[in-house]
This record gives C-alpha cells, sequence and structure tokens, in this order.
C-alpha cells in the first residue's frame, strides 16, 4: 500500500489513484475539461514512456485522467515478493505511480506538438455549416473564421480509432448535436458537438454537425503509429479552397 506520507503528497496535488479491474490502475488529475489538468495527465503519460511501471501493457490518457493498464501475471513473475509486500497487484502499482507523478520530471520538459489541418468548409463537405451559423445568429463566413482561428487541444483519442476530441472551441459557435444522429458521416469530416470540435477518421454514425471536411487521413492503420493525431497535440484548423481539396484528393488515390 501507499505509505501515509504518498498519500498526503498525492492528496495535497489534487490527485486520486483508483483500481479499474482487477489489470488496470487510474490517475484522476481532476473532474473537468481543464487545461492544466491535462498537461499533468500528458506529462505522466510521457514519464511512463521513458519509465513504464513493471507489467505495463498500454496507458490510455483522457480529458483529466490517465489509465495504466498492466499484465498481474507478468507483475507477479517480475516482482512477486515485492507484490505480496505491498498487498496486490494495484498497490505495487499505485506506488510506483506515486513515485512518478513526485519525480514529474518529464511533465515540466515535454512540450506538445503543433499541427495543422488543412479544412474544407461548407458545401457539400460541410452540410450542417448553415445550421451552426443560424443557431449561433452570425453568417456562414463568420462561423468558418471563427473556427479556423481557434488554437486547440487534444484531449483525448477515442470513440473510433484516431477520433480526436479537441478543446478550446470559441463559445460563439458552440452548438448542440442533431437530434437524430446521422447513419453515416465521412472520414474526414470536421465537426462541432456542443462545446468542442473534432474530426471523423472513418466513415461512421455520429451527431456532430458537419461544418467541414479534411483531406488528411487521421487514422492510418499501416503505420507504426495509427492515429495522425496524439493526446496532448495542439491544432490549428486552415481553410481551403474546393479547387485545392480535389486535388489533394486527386494526388492521394
Amino acid at each position: 500500500m501507499l505509505t501515509e506520507r504518498e498519500k498526503a503528497e498525492l492528496s495535497a496535488a489534487g490527485i486520486r489513484l483508483e483500481p479499474l479491474g482487477d489489470s488496470a490502475a487510474i490517475a484522476r488529475f481532476g473532474e473537468t475539461i481543464d487545461p492544466q489538468a491535462h498537461r499533468r495527465v500528458i506529462g505522466l503519460a510521457e514519464q511512463l514512456d521513458h519509465s513504464p511501471v513493471p507489467g505495463m501493457t498500454d496507458v490510455v490518457p483522457a480529458f483529466a485522467s490517465l489509465t495504466v493498464h498492466y499484465d498481474p501475471i507478468a507483475l507477479h513473475a517480475l516482482h512477486g515478493p515485492d507484490v505480496r509486500e505491498a498487498g496486490g497487484s494495484f498497490a505495487y502499482v499505485s506506488r510506483c505511480l506515486a513515485e512518478r507523478i513526485q519525480a514529474g520530471g518529464h511533465a515540466a520538459a515535454w512540450q506538445s506538438r503543433i499541427v495543422e489541418i488543412p479544412v474544407c468548409y461548407g458545401g457539400d463537405l460541410g452540410p450542417d455549416l448553415g445550421e451552426v451559423a443560424a443557431h449561433c445568429g452570425i453568417t456562414e463566413e463568420e462561423v468558418v473564421a471563427i473556427h479556423a482561428a481557434g488554437d486547440y487541444t487534444a484531449y483525448m483519442i477515442g470513440f473510433a480509432p484516431g477520433f480526436p476530441y479537441l478543446g478550446g472551441l470559441s463559445d460563439r459557435i458552440a452548438t448542440p448535436r442533431r437530434a437524430t444522429p446521422r447513419l453515416a458521416i465521412p472520414a474526414g469530416s470536421v465537426a462541432i458537438g456542443g462545446g468542442q470540435t473534432g474530426v471523423y477518421p472513418l466513415a461512421t454514425p455520429g451527431g456532430w454537425r458537419i461544418i467541414g471536411r479534411t483531406p488528411i487521413r487521421l487514422f492510418r492503420p499501416e503505420d507504426p503509429i495509427p492515429s495522425f493525431l496524439r493526446a496532448g497535440d495542439r491544432v490549428r484548423f486552415r481553410p481551403m479552397k474546393r479547387e485545392a481539396y480535389d486535388r489533394y484528393e486527386e494526388g492521394a488515390t
């Protein structure tokens, strides 16, 4: 188990460690979407990449938490006496996580990537642009200008492989999801859902408002890292003309 000092230090830092089943631990840095909490999440993920917990199989960053998956059998095979002395797999992993959180080196050194994504807004590629404009009481051109001026953070990759949940959307263009989701949204569709924006990496059902489309492939299963975006990336959208979009599509086929 954690020592009283470790518990006190984590509590003072606003961090909770919780089990998730019998093969994962969650480090919670907060309960809301918060840039500072997310930087701590990504910092710990970066630290675990350099110094993994014994038996660790995967790390999943989210808005304000990090889930660490581990193999209990491998953990006992590697560090059986220490695991038993700690009180079990979760207790041992918690102690390892506490040590890395308290070290905190990579959290301070981590720098986010800046990724630019070209988007063709409106028309048949952005069929909901007019609805977003009407809901917000502004013109379609203003929606595009506001969306493209944003500096977004990829808080989490999920829902579908490579789908980024991007925070930082202006309140001026926040728009509720559709009452009836579409059965299929084309890959590359750039959309707004409430106070977030995102890009559909695959053709999937969805209820977010589609305002444009990018020719960039966000899910690349043939690559060692299949997701074009990663949690922690900073994303900027660049408007492109339909002619440029079509040329890009032609060159990719």
